[in-house]
């Protein structure tokens, strides 16, 4: 049985507030029952790893809690959170313009040697 599991935000948009939840949300849960967990933000999900974005978005209007706050009880049960390399091309952003949640960068031969060779489960959104 795998004890670990990894958590891609490939097809997520920051523009569409609703999808932000559930991945961080399931992160939160796995860590908190004990499994490794990593979530890797990649495409325009990695927008979420740059200071100062998460902190605005609203999952539901009005409701105070951000997606910055759902990333950070992710991070506090033990999740670690990854941002992809291209991105930092992509947005024209430094490793320092990341959020301090984020360990550092994945990219995308670590992750497909990880989910090839199963060592661990896979949720993408």
């Amino acid at each position: 049985m795998s004890t670990r599991l990894l958590v891609v935000l490939l097809n997520t948009d920051p523009r569409n507030a609703e999808e932000l939840g559930a991945p961080f949300y399931h992160a939160a849960v796995a860590a908190a029952m004990d499994y490794q967990v990593d979530i890797v933000c990649t495409a325009a999900a990695g927008k979420l790893m740059i200071k100062g974005v998460a902190e605005k978005i609203h999952i539901k209007p009005g409701h105070p809690k951000t997606v910055y706050d759902w990333i950070k009880e992710a991070h506090d049960h033990g999740a670690k959170l990854w941002a992809c390399p291209a991105n930092l091309d992509l947005f024209d952003i430094e490793e320092s313009d990341l959020i301090p949640e984020c360990s550092g960068l994945m990219g995308a031969a670590a992750m497909i040697q990880d989910v090839m060779d199963g060592s661990c489960r896979v949720l993408t959104y």
